[in-house]
């Protein structure tokens, strides 16, 4: 049998590379396991969602009465479900946070942001998700500085300029309706029209206003029954925090451990606004596509995560930052927000 040759001792291979470290994700995903199902996460915000739509017929015919304290109630009812369906359901379907098919993201989109607030969907996206929470608190973009209204002093900002909120609500709207197409401008009026002139029909009819004008100031009152408090979480939760330039902004984990509050739990607002508005701001910037329910369950564990890294974890009370505001409005309002530079944090 012949011999093979020898081979030729192969040159030694250069050693590899070590890879770069991957950039952590600060605070880590939470783990989802069994618990968490997809029903986990949106089964209770659904419930808590929806369950507006049924409740308003007691509503509807506590109006009926003629007694003061049963009129109240159905007031109350009214409103209540009107800022559960138009502020708690209208930002979690501009996140797409309802569902995770495209369709029905669109067409929840459209009923909470067009036919119940009276808003264009596409202005709302664009604002919210594109600009506020992709540069929350950079000033200029993500800055909450449409909520500023320097030409008013702070006891007609904070308490009766909340009362125009839903006026305002549907002019701006047809304001908007410039920059869109014109067939997404005959949809929106065609939607805004039918959510307005729906609870308008309920009121004559179901309700038993006699006379129009009558049934047009049933309707402020209900729209306008959380519009104080809808105002002041909007302005509390980022405006008198650090704002930051375009140029200059930081990582994100620091832009939105510095940037954004929590305010103590309230039942009324955690429920007709959702806990990402009210009590689990700094969770739901974070984590923006979150359910509600979920939002609340990772709440400690991003608290842990913030005070084990040494950043902020911002927590206030509504009380103590309405005499905040109250006391240096000026300040927060009406002057430029300062800009802050973070320099050797890491």
């Amino acid at each position: 049998r012949a011999r093979s040759e020898p081979m030729e001792p192969a040159e030694p291979a250069e050693p590899a590379e070590p890879p770069e470290p991957a950039e952590p994700t600060y605070p880590p995903q939470p783990m989802l396991g069994p618990a968490w199902s997809v029903w986990a996460q949106i089964s209770r915000s659904w419930r808590k969602t929806l369950s507006p739509v049924l409740l308003p017929h007691a509503g509807f015919l506590c109006l009926r009465s003629e007694n003061v304290l049963v009129f109240a109630t159905g007031i109350t009812i009214l409103g209540v479900c009107h800022s559960t369906l138009t502020v708690k359901g209208s930002h979690l379907a501009t996140h797409g946070a309802l569902t995770d098919s495209k369709c029905w993201s669109k067409i929840w989109l459209l009923f909470f942001v067009e036919v119940c607030t009276a808003f264009t969907a596409e202005c709302a996206k664009h604002g919210h998700v594109k600009m506020h929470h992709a540069y929350t608190n950079v000033v200029g973009l993500g800055d909450s500085s449409t909520w500023r209204l320097t030409c008013l002093n702070r006891y007609v900002y904070m308490f009766l300029a909340p009362l125009l909120l839903p006026i305002l609500t549907p002019l701006v709207a047809i304001a908007q309706l410039r920059q869109v197409e014109l067939r997404t401008a005959l949809r929106t009026l065609g939607l805004i029209s039918l959510g307005l002139y729906s609870q308008y029909w309920l009121l004559l009819n179901v309700s038993g206003f006699k006379s129009p004008s009558s049934a047009l100031v049933c309707m402020f009152l209900v729209r306008s029954l959380l519009a104080h408090p809808y105002l002041h979480v909007n302005i509390f939760q980022h405006i008198g925090l650090p704002m930051f330039s375009l140029d200059h902004k930081p990582r994100r984990i620091h832009m939105m451990s510095l940037g954004v509050l929590n305010l103590a739990r309230l039942p009324l607002l955690d429920w007709a606004f959702g806990h990402s508005i009210v009590s689990c701001h700094v969770e739901h910037h974070l984590f923006p596509r979150l359910s509600d329910n979920m939002c609340l369950k990772v709440k400690p564990v991003v608290s842990q995560f913030l005070h084990e890294k040494q950043l902020p974890y911002n927590e206030d009370s509504y009380l103590a930052r309405f005499r905040l505001f109250l006391r240096r409005y000026e300040e927060f309002m009406v002057q430029a927000p300062p800009i802050t530079e973070l320099v050797g944090l890491q």
